[in-house]
Order: C-alpha cells, then sequence, then structure tokens
C-alpha cells in the first residue's frame, strides 16, 4: 500500500513508479517529525535553543510541572547551576516514564529569581542538550521569586512523542 492507496503492477515501467512511489513515502513519513523553525528576517537565538518547533500530527504531549532543584532526599543546594540539574534530572525521569527523552523536548520555560542566575540556568540548559540536534523552543523569566526563599530556579517542559 501506498500513501493509503493499493497498487498493482503488471509491467517493469510499473514496478519502478512503485518504487519511486515508494520511496516519495517513505520521505513524507521522515519529514513528519518535530522540525525546528528558524526563520530569516529575525535576530538569530543568542543561546542554545530554536525560535520555534513545529510538531506534526500524530504525535502525544507530555507536559510537566514545574521542577524545582530539589532532590529526592529534601535538600536544596545554594547555587542556581546545581538547582537547575537536579530540574533537569527530574525532568529526565518524568519524560522516561512516558516513553520520551530530551530530544522530544520541544519547549522550556525557565524561571530565575534574580539575573544574576542566568548564566547557571544557562550552563545546565546547555549541558542538558549538548547531544540533542533538533534544539527545543526556550524561554527564560526572571522572577520576584517561589514558595520557599532558597529556590532559586523551576523549569517545565513541553515534549510530543509518538
Amino acid at each position: 500500500m501506498l500513501a493509503g492507496r493499493k497498487v498493482l503492477c503488471i509491467s517493469a515501467g510499473c514496478a519502478a513508479i512503485a518504487v519511486k512511489l515508494r520511496m516519495d513515502e517513505g520521505r513524507v513519513l521522515r519529514d513528519r517529525t518535530l522540525k525546528e523553525l528558524s526563520p530569516g528576517g529575525i535576530a538569530p537565538p543568542f543561546a542554545r535553543y530554536a525560535h520555534g518547533v513545529e510538531v506534526p500530527a500524530g504525535y502525544r504531549l507530555i507536559a510537566t510541572s514545574g521542577q524545582l532543584g530539589l532532590t529526592a532526599d529534601g535538600s536544596v543546594p545554594g547555587q542556581a547551576h546545581a538547582q537547575a540539574e537536579i530540574c533537569f534530572s527530574n525532568i529526565d525521569v518524568i519524560l522516561a516514564e512516558a516513553g520520551a527523552g530530551r530530544a522530544d523536548v520541544v519547549r522550556i520555560n525557565a524561571y530565575v529569581t534574580d539575573r544574576a542566575h542566568m548564566a547557571g540556568y544557562m550552563a545546565a540548559r546547555d549541558a542538558w542538550l549538548k547531544d540533542v540536534a533538533r534544539l527545543p523552543a526556550s524561554t527564560l523569566v526572571i522572577v520576584s521569586g517561589f514558595t520557599r526563599p532558597e529556590f532559586k530556579v523551576e523549569i517545565e517542559v513541553l515534549a510530543a512523542a509518538r
């Protein structure tokens, strides 16, 4: 079956066309993947993220709640970078629970409590994405605080997987 149609071949010429259609159908299916959007006419991203990501029909969406830099034993490290690493580690576990991973992330929303924490967060994000070929869209916002004063970073992601 090719693109939803049955093909009956009774000659070598028809067989060649069927092979071409099969190849074209394979290309179409391969092209139905998450696509990084980098439009011309606007400034390029100034960090490791994409301006946008297109999610084709047929994908499941996985949304995480905001993750804080809280370890399983309840401790909170003092540095923003360490907190961001914990957030991303927690996100890995949540994505795995849904059968997804870092490469499936289409959007990262991150919040820090001070401009001084941006570099630590960004270093952790860049390390987390180092092996990801298609980058997610990303937003970083400076907020006045979280539920507890020791929290400096909160991160949530949206992922799409088949």
